[in-house]
């Protein structure tokens, strides 16, 4: 498979910029001399963004854009071109998240989630691929999540567009085996310490926390670099992000029982919160950081202890269904 050794000039096109990964992505992307294109609906973070990246040595173009409608970024990916003549690498990477039960969310917000972090991603490969055809070459990344595998309840639109986007995907892999040259590349991070649990719509009357162990969203942003440099159809970052892949491959009904049985656990105790849509419509105005401060950045070991323990329940578990099978 071919590479992309320098990335040096290379323009990458980031949805999603304003903060967590995609925030982080821009910055290590900056590091390696990138011109950058900075898309999110959030123009006064995004500035930020950019100027972060030009102390960096980068040069930024910022270009407020809502990825799920799809003149927005067809307008995206003109800017870049207008602004570079060129697009290297184009990562997909917006999303939103809405948290409820699904018969009592209403279906406005399961549609939005569903236009944002399904269609959004399709919108942005629709804008882009023309011109990658066009240059003989290009990378699109997907950051897809573990969500992708992993059922995640009282988010059922979430849920929907992740198992969606992995399988779009692998049908647009398909499609382009008849140009070596252009990638798609998807990503399956596990849990984040970004701020994108703060931003959720929230229809669950509690507070909202992710469940441990979190990455630290500079991984994943390293993981978008190594990428770009050497392109890969299918990357995990982390460990338990494979392991809940194969756990949920092994047994399925056994995990989805039990990550339905973890949340409803964790709402009874939680503590209330007033109901809100976040921002599945509309941008926010706080937590435009890169971290959410949920989890231990940099210190990966501190997840051993979590690994463990979930091998060991799921041997346990395995072994129980084992006996129940054959007794």
């Amino acid at each position: 498979m071919s590479k992309i050794n320098h990335l040096p000039g290379s323009t990458i096109v980031i949805t999603g910029a304003s903060s967590g990964a995609g925030r982080a992505a821009a910055l290590e992307f900056a590091k390696q001399g990138c011109n950058l294109v900075l898309a999110a609906r959030n123009e006064a973070a995004l500035n930020e963004v950019k100027a972060e990246c030009e102390s960096l040595g980068a040069q930024a173009l910022v270009v407020v854009t809502d990825t799920s409608e799809s003149r927005s970024m067809i307008n995206l990916a003109n800017a870049a071109i207008d602004w570079q003549d060129r697009i290297d690498v184009w990562v997909n990477n917006a999303g939103v998240l809405a948290a409820g039960d699904f018969d009592k969310m209403p279906m406005a917000v399961h549609e939005q989630v569903i236009k944002t972090n399904l269609l959004g991603y399709m919108n942005g490969a629709h804008a882009v691929l023309p011109f990658f055809k066009e240059q003989g070459r290009g990378i699109l990344i997907n950051n897809i999540s573990i969500g992708g595998f992993l059922p995640v309840p009282y988010g059922a639109g979430y849920t929907a567009a992740k198992f969606g986007l992995r399988g779009w995907s692998e049908a647009l892999k398909a499609e382009l085996t008849e140009f070596p040259e252009i990638y798609v590349c998807d990503l399956f991070p596990a849990f984040l310490d970004t701020p994108g649990i703060q931003h959720a719509g929230n229809h669950t009357g509690k507070l909202l926390k992710p469940a441990p162990p979190v990455y630290d969203p500079a991984r994943l942003a390293q993981t978008m670099v190594k990428v770009a440099q050497g392109p890969s159809a299918n990357t995990y970052v982390g460990s338990v992000s494979l392991l809940l892949k194969f756990g949920h491959a092994v047994f399925p009904e056994l995990m989805t029982k039990a990550t339905g049985f973890v949340m409803r656990r964790y709402l009874n105790s939680a503590d209330p919160i007033p109901l809100s849509d976040g921002n599945v419509f509309t941008t926010v105005d706080y937590g435009m950081s890169t971290h959410g401060g949920f989890g231990l950045p940099g210190a990966p070991k501190a997840h051993r202890k979590y690994i463990a323990g979930a091998l060991l329940v799921g041997i346990a578990a395995g072994s129980l269904l084992f006996f129940r099978r054959f007794k």
